[in-house]
């Protein structure tokens, strides 16, 4: 039997405390949406394994707002989330930008089942789900931003999702401590933007956010 967690008053002043904290103005509608969304994710997990997280209040800090801390950071209007899993952080930051088009990508069919599933009970119709490798993936055109969340490495992200970017485009990858060795490996073509550390309501260890970009060329 399915859990509606928005009916939990303690789920739901967890997620509007740490929205606020965040700093994000969030709807009722949305909190609702984004409550659905844990809802369908806690049913389908005790069937499909599709996050080690099994507690709902565990997932509203280390899932929802781990997710939405990045969304001061999300510019573009195409954004494609590359090994999304269950539809993070694609699905929350969909919710919460319904003006933008996502694309939420993953190899996994029972994950993409689950986020077409989601997609059609939470009437998200600026985002659709793709099954395929990375690599193999060739969109009809490119995207504004190619963002992860613990998908790989930074450098094999890049070197994998270049072909998805907009020449102008960024890619935005979410760690947990700062990927100095990972970013060493980054292809002398790419430069690091900047590095956010993030803060998240109830999530204990470090988060950053790392913003990549094309290097501009180097005229001889």
């Amino acid at each position: 039997m399915s859990r509606n967690l928005k009916s939990e008053p303690a789920l739901r002043a967890q997620l509007e405390k740490g929205l606020e904290t965040l700093g994000i103005d969030c709807s009722a509608q949305q909190v609702d949406q984004l409550l659905d969304y844990l809802s369908l994710l806690v049913t389908w997990n005790s069937a499909y394994n599709l996050t080690a997280i099994r507690d709902p209040e565990q997932m509203v800090a280390r899932h929802l707002l781990d997710s939405l801390a990045i969304l001061p950071f999300i510019t573009g209007e195409n954004l494609i989330d590359v090994g999304t899993g269950p539809g993070l952080p694609g699905i929350p930051l969909a919710i919460m930008c319904p003006e933008k088009t996502f694309k939420l990508l993953d190899s996994n069919g029972k994950k993409t089942r689950f986020l077409f599933h989601a997609r059609c009970q939470l009437k998200l119709q600026n985002l659709t789900e793709i099954q395929s490798r990375v690599e193999q993936f060739i969109p009809e055109k490119t995207y504004d931003t190619v963002l992860s969340r613990a998908f790989t490495s930074v450098a094999e992200m890049v070197d994998k999702c270049e072909h998805l970017l907009n020449p102008d485009g960024r890619f935005l990858a979410m760690k947990g401590k700062f990927p100095q060795s990972e970013l060493s490996l980054l292809a002398k073509d790419y430069k690091v933007d900047v590095s956010h550390r993030l803060t998240v309501p109830g999530v204990d260890g470090e988060r950053h956010l790392i913003e990549i970009s094309k290097a501009p060329l180097v005229q001889k």
